[in-house]
Formats: structure tokens, C-alpha cells, sequence
């Protein structure tokens, strides 16, 4: 939770607050949850949230004054330890995170969702066509949960639309939906699973993904292989949107 991190496709992350609820296949070997375990908070994993401390909420303030003065934007994961549309986070504290969202205009914040379809009820009332610094992203790790969520996201009008494919857990096909192309995203992130008793990927399910990337021109990211072995040298790719 700092202003560097691991994650090759942000600059930051930042926690509004802490813990979380397993919804999907994806979440079965959450590493957020098996940070929670190792902290001592294994509760923030069993119905509990924490919201962290004013001073670390004042961080993004000072990374906003830098990237304004730099006149580089820095790209901020929004929770990584927790999701900004889960049911159980008292809607004050969402209403917090919107406003300093809208007071650091030169960042870039990404969030990312396992939860799509509470988007529209947790949006802010000055949304309207989306900040134009908020990108935002949907989990969709198998062709199932791809199918469910994606329209859900798409139906939220926002300056980016990203979708984390990791871990990918199968072979994923994205078909056209409503009034939008192939895709219709703005983003795609792949990556397989890397933590304790990682789940295998079979590197043709990200090929197949990079290909129906690049048919449709959007920037494909490959994070990393299963068990974070050697990437192949076809994977090699990491491109953000414009």
C-alpha cells in the first residue's frame, strides 16, 4: 500500500479500506486474503472491513501535487486489498474515496471489480459520462464469469474500460455484446496465478486473448505465466491504453 509497487501495470496502490468476500473461482487462493493471515487479520477475510488511517489517506494528495508538477499522469490501483463496490463497505467511506478521486485530478485511478453489477447503485451523482480519471475494470478469469460480468461493465459509461484476465483459468472467448464491437474495451490484462498451489495456464488461452486484442486494436498486457515461470517470448507484450 505505497507509492511503489509490484504490480507491473500501475504505479501505486492505494487502500480505502481493507478486507473482502470470496465471490468466484478467481478469489479461491486470493492473495489479499493470505496477506490478511499472515498480518494477524484473518476476520478482514470472515465479514469484517477496516478502513485505513487519515495519514495514508492524505498519500495520494502528495503523489497528485508530484505527477501535476512532473506533467506525468501516475496510474493508482484502487484497492487491492479489497473491492469499491462490495456490499459490505458503509456507502460513507465509498463517499470519501469519490471525493478524493475528484481532488487528485492527475491521477489515474484503476479500479478493478469482481463485482460489475453493484457499480450502477455505488456510482457518485456527478458521474455522469464517467471522471476522466477513473478507469474501470471487471475480473473475468473464465469464460463463465466473462459472459456474466462484462456486460455489466460496459453498461457504465468511464473514461477506460479494462478487463484483468488472472488469473486466467481457461480459454475465453469475447463475443459481441449489445451496440459494442468485439471486445469494446479499452484494456486487456492477462496473467496467470502465481501464489501457493497456483492453478496451471496453458499459454495458447493468452495467445488466443492477444489475438482478439490485436484484431479489434486494443493494447493487451501480459502480466506474468502460472507459477511465474518464463514468459514466452510471443507473451512478451505490455502495452497500456493511449
Amino acid at each position: 500500500m505505497a507509492d511503489h509497487t509490484a504490480i507491473e501495470w500501475t504505479d501505486a496502490t492505494f487502500n480505502a479500506w481493507v478486507g473482502c468476500t470470496k465471490v468466484s473461482p478467481a478469489c479461491d487462493r486470493c492473495y489479499a486474503e493470505g496477506w490478511a493471515k499472515r498480518t494477524g487479520h484473518p476476520e478482514l477475510w470472515a465479514g469484517e472491513r477496516r478502513r485505513t488511517t487519515p495519514g495514508y489517506w492524505r498519500q495520494p494528495d502528495k503523489w497528485n501535487r508530484a505527477a501535476a508538477a512532473a506533467g506525468v499522469r501516475k496510474r493508482v490501483f484502487c484497492c487491492s486489498l479489497a473491492d469499491v463496490f462490495d456490499n459490505q463497505v458503509p456507502p460513507l467511506w465509498r463517499a470519501d474515496l469519490w471525493q478524493l478521486i475528484r481532488d487528485t485530478p492527475s491521477l489515474d485511478w484503476q479500479i478493478l471489480t469482481k463485482r460489475p453489477q453493484n457499480i450502477r447503485k455505488m456510482l457518485p451523482l456527478d458521474w455522469g459520462g464517467g471522471y476522466p480519471n477513473v478507469w474501470m475494470g471487471t475480473t473475468a478469469e473464465n469464460q463463465e464469469e466473462a459472459e456474466r460480468r462484462i456486460p455489466h461493465l460496459m453498461a457504465i459509461p468511464a473514461a477506460v474500460w479494462f478487463l484483468s484476465i488472472e488469473p486466467t483459468l481457461g480459454p475465453i472467448i469475447l463475443p459481441v455484446w449489445g451496440q459494442y464491437e468485439v471486445l469494446g474495451v479499452d484494456w486487456v490484462i492477462c496473467g496467470g496465478e502465481s501464489g501457493p498451489g497456483w492453478r496451471d495456464m496453458n499459454p495458447d488461452w493468452a495467445r488466443a486473448l492477444r489475438d482478439q486484442c490485436r484484431s479489434q486494436g486494443v493494447p493487451f498486457f501480459f502480466k506474468q505465466m502460472a507459477g511465474k515461470r518464463p514468459i514466452p517470448d510471443d507473451l512478451l507484450i505490455r502495452e497500456f491504453p493511449a
